[in-house]
């Protein structure tokens, strides 16, 4: 394994070839444990990508599954071997920062996420880098509302914005989930707060076509 064989995998993996990470991994097993300059493991950086045929190559061709890669990609006994192993893995946070929680919730895993609550995962624990980023936040990014509704069940903050102003409504609303929005409304979320750049949840609704959405976000003018 070289640096030049590691970037072509992770070029590969970035513009979804998979045949290329077949051929590459194929002609050089130890592929499978590489790192990406940040830090990342073939198998995150997929599933960071939305290449889900990837991931499921690079599990097959047995691609080492740590905790970070169990909870991404909702591998429920690996990662429950990693916890019974170290507990404290509950709390450990991924190369770039996120995290487990926020990781199984960015990728919809419902029980992955209750596993790490069930053993003390912090529901509102922001990600440690910029993004500042909250596992709700991620949930309602990518749109899994029943995982969204365990975590609001478990205490997470419905109002607690990314470092951008980005609130877990302005995601919903965005997204057009209106049972989402519902959800995050009977919780307590607040449609007024905006984004650092102006907008508010019905704003973005509006902007992506979510008309109706947008008027339920919209507070009458006094």
């Amino acid at each position: 394994m070289t640096p030049d064989t590691q970037t072509a995998l992770f070029q590969a993996i970035h513009a979804n070839n998979e045949d290329g990470v077949r051929l590459l991994i194929g002609a050089e097993p130890p592929l499978l444990t590489a790192r990406s300059p940040s830090g990342l493991s073939p198998v995150l950086f997929a599933a960071y990508y939305g290449r889900p045929r990837i991931v499921r190559l690079l599990l097959e061709a047995g691609a080492p599954l740590g905790v970070h890669e169990a909870a991404a990609t909702g591998q429920l006994a690996a990662l429950r071997a990693h916890l019974d192993a170290d507990p404290g893995a509950a709390h450990a946070l991924s190369p770039d920062g996120f995290p487990l929680l926020g990781l199984a919730a960015l990728f919809g895993h419902e029980e992955a996420a209750a596993e790490l609550l069930a053993r003390g995962a912090d529901v509102n624990r922001p990600s440690e880098n910029p993004v500042r980023v909250r596992p709700l936040q991620a949930a309602a990014a990518g749109n899994h509302t029943a995982l969204a509704r365990r975590l609001i069940a478990a205490g997470a903050d419905v109002n607690t914005p990314r470092e951008d102003g980005f609130t877990p409504l302005m995601a919903a609303a965005r997204n057009g989930n209106a049972e989402l929005t519902e959800v995050l409304l009977a919780a307590g979320a607040d449609p007024v707060p905006r984004t650092a750049d102006g907008q508010d949840a019905a704003d973005l609704a509006r902007e992506e076509g979510h008309a109706a959405l947008a008027g339920r976000l919209t507070r009458p003018t006094p």
